[in-house]
């Protein structure tokens, strides 16, 4: 028994020896709903941005609409059988694919790279983490005008440094990955310092127990460095997909789509349909369809997480 306990008995035993009534213990107060009230504002700022516009595309994509975006003929499943029979929304899927992967992969491996670089002490070390992380601070429209300067094939400095006339963001052989590799640039820097913070927390002294053991620098990164660091690199995963999925201004700035198809991604086709060729019913079905494509990786990613991810 507890201090207190024995000491409410004692004060309780003292009153009923005086002809007092014994103290009881109190109640817990019931809170009743005023926690709840709290939650209110998120669940109507929920409703109006996120949920109502979620369930109003699903309902449009299953409609032919007009210019106005109004739904007027119901079609059923229609929209998404037109999809998937046409060759551009098809080659559009694969062009996706491609520069997700590009994208996930270089930003990725830039942000980890800047990331070990910057992890000893050296002269200058603010300057180049404040460089590395630039990135994530930089409008995505804004970069993509200026990588449009670069890779002009007459005055850009990209063909005057490799002297070189190509053509890169007309050639269907260079648009997707000059796309993606600005794209993988721009997320570089958040993923510098998800990395960044993830080498922070791994403990010193394994590295000097590895050396002793007369490991070298590329076994202990890839025995120690990555290991510590899977947690990290799996969320990071899970948002440069994501992010991937959704690039879109800098697509809109340097190559709108082209040339022809080249790069013609999800998003882009989802803002064509609905904004130029007013085809609101397909633009739903789209976004529908990215919808299910990113929560399925992401699912898969989440059921394989426990086989390489270490805490």
């Amino acid at each position: 028994m507890s201090d207190a306990q024995s000491a409410a008995k004692a004060v309780s035993e003292a009153r009923a020896d005086k002809g007092a009534a014994p103290v009881k213990d109190n109640p817990p107060r019931k809170s009743g709903i005023a926690p709840y009230l709290y939650l209110v504002p998120s669940f109507v700022i929920f409703a109006v941005f996120l949920f109502y516009p979620f369930f109003k595309t699903i309902w449009l994509s299953l409609y032919k609409t007009n210019k106005l975006g109004q739904a007027k003929i119901f079609y059923g499943i229609g929209n998404y059988v037109d999809l998937f029979m046409s060759d551009w929304f098809r080659n559009s899927m694969v062009v996706t694919l491609v520069f997700v992967v590009i994208v996930v992969v270089g930003a990725m491996a830039l942000g980890l790279i800047t990331a070990v670089l910057c992890n000893k002490a050296f002269p200058g070390l603010r300057v180049f983490s404040t460089a590395y992380a630039l990135p994530m601070a930089i409008a995505s429209s804004s970069a993509a005008m200026i990588f449009q300067i670069m890779l002009h094939p007459s005055v850009g400095i990209v063909n005057k440094l490799l002297g070189l006339d190509i053509n890169w963001l007309n050639d269907p052989k260079t648009a997707l990955w000059c796309v993606a590799l600005v794209t993988a640039w721009l997320n570089s820097g958040i993923n510098f310092l998800y990395f960044s913070a993830g080498l922070g927390n791994i403990d010193e002294t394994i590295y000097e127990r590895a050396s002793v053991d007369g490991a070298n620098s590329w076994q202990q990164f890839v025995h120690l460095t990555l290991p510590g660091l899977s947690p990290i690199m799996f969320y990071t995963l899970v948002v440069n997909i994501i992010q991937a999925f959704q690039s879109f201004g800098q697509i809109k700035i340097l190559t709108e789509g082209g040339p022809g198809e080249a790069t013609n991604v999800i998003v882009y086709a989802i803002y064509r349909d609905a904004f130029f060729n007013y085809k609101f019913g397909a633009a739903s079905a789209e976004s529908v369809i990215l919808f299910i494509i990113v929560m399925i990786i992401t699912l898969i990613m989440f059921r394989i997480e426990k086989r390489g991810v270490r805490y």
